[in-house]
């Protein structure tokens, strides 16, 4: 790495095997890549000396167009990566990363309070997998994806599970953008037994537009610290659609929208069984959501499997069309039938797949 920031090459391949840190890596050059040589994850192991241990990060990265990929990353005290906005680190590139065993969070975008003209933007999270390996974390300070002041992200693609507080107070979201971020796209994630799973804003640091479609959110029985399934706090003109939340938890509100700057908020199309819940002077839209959703509709819940199982009326072609909303959690096409489905999953009838092969053969 030291040879990378002083403008040596900027692509580093690791070979398969375990890398145990002395240090954290700090990334000060424009445009690196770290990624492993043979595209297996698993394989190719970087990690600290536990989440109490000396190492706090994997990867500080107060340079721009940063990007790591097919490596897996844990055991650190503090954030597997800490992309700098306050630097003005710009468009991160995380994929296919599994990270795992933080002291707090995961993957963590910082800002400086004091000069918001210096941001992270345009990152990406992809195809990546975020957990605790016992199923919970260390403390209450840890997370997923935690964003401030950063614009045009995506986080899409992605497993997270057992993002859980273990005492004191509720764990922060799997998926958070707040502080003054703007336009986050949060779609087709599997998001189980975390906490809290999706939240744009927070109190009076809010989050301007951005979209949250297409997730799967399931919640076990365990009570603990579980909450809220999506929120949108501070959150103007958000939009909150096609989202399947099964929550098996007593916390009654699988969706909330929070606070009088929350206003022209679209939530929509989404499947539930919880209430959506309007608190604290929020303002928008509202419509066709279902919140009676039942564990048989589903393929497998405890997995974060929430396929339809089996054509449901009161789901299947009864949702609104929205702009920009053209497939499902797996990217098949929306509608499929005479109307677009509730929910992530677009269900897919032997009907369907059978007038498909049809209009192939006829084709």
């Amino acid at each position: 790495m030291v040879q990378a920031n002083l403008g040596g090459p900027k692509t580093i391949l690791v070979r398969d095997g375990t890398y145990t840190l002395d240090d954290m890596l700090w990334v000060e050059a424009s445009g690196v890549t770290v990624r492993s040589l043979s595209g297996n994850r698993g394989a190719a192991i970087i990690q600290g000396q536990g989440m109490a241990g000396d190492v706090t990060h994997i990867f500080n990265v107060p340079g721009a167009n940063f990007t790591v990929r097919d490596v897996t990353l844990r055991r650190v005290s503090q954030h597997a990566i800490q992309i700098h906005g306050n630097n003005n680190a710009a468009a991160p590139t995380i994929r296919n990363v599994h990270i795992l065993d933080t002291g707090e969070q995961m993957i963590k975008v910082s800002y400086d309070p004091g000069d918001l003209s210096k941001r992270a933007d345009n990152g990406v999270v992809e195809g990546c997998l975020l957990e605790y390996s016992a199923g919970i974390g260390p403390q209450w300070y840890i997370g997923g994806v935690d964003a401030h002041n950063a614009r045009n992200w995506m986080v899409r693609r992605n497993i997270f599970q057992a993002i859980r507080s273990p005492s004191e107070d509720v764990a922060e979201f799997a998926i958070h953008f707040w502080s003054f971020s703007e336009d986050t796209l949060v779609e087709g994630n599997t998001i189980i037994n975390c906490d809290r799973a999706i939240g744009l804003g927070l109190g009076e640091r809010g989050h301007q537009r951005g979209i949250v479609r297409n997730n799967m959110i399931y919640h076990n029985g365990v009570e603990g610290f579980a909450d809220v399934g999506i929120a949108v706090e501070s959150a103007p003109n958000a939009q909150v659609y096609n989202n399947t939340i099964y929550q098996e938890h007593s916390y009654p509100h699988a969706i909330e929208y929070r606070f009088p700057a929350t206003t022209g908020v679209l939530i929509a199309n989404n499947l539930t069984n919880k209430a959506i819940s309007q608190r604290d002077g929020a303002t928008g839209t509202v419509s066709h959501n279902v919140t009676n959703a039942q564990a048989g509709w589903f393929v497998n819940p405890p997995a974060g499997d929430l396929h339809l199982r089996s054509l449901i009326s009161t789901v299947v072609n009864q949702g609104i069309i929205i702009a920009g909303l053209s497939a499902d959690f797996d990217g098949d096409p929306r509608p499929l039938g005479p109307g677009m489905d509730i929910g992530a999953d677009e269900y897919r009838s032997l009907g369907a797949l059978g007038s498909s092969i049809l209009l192939l053969l006829d084709d």
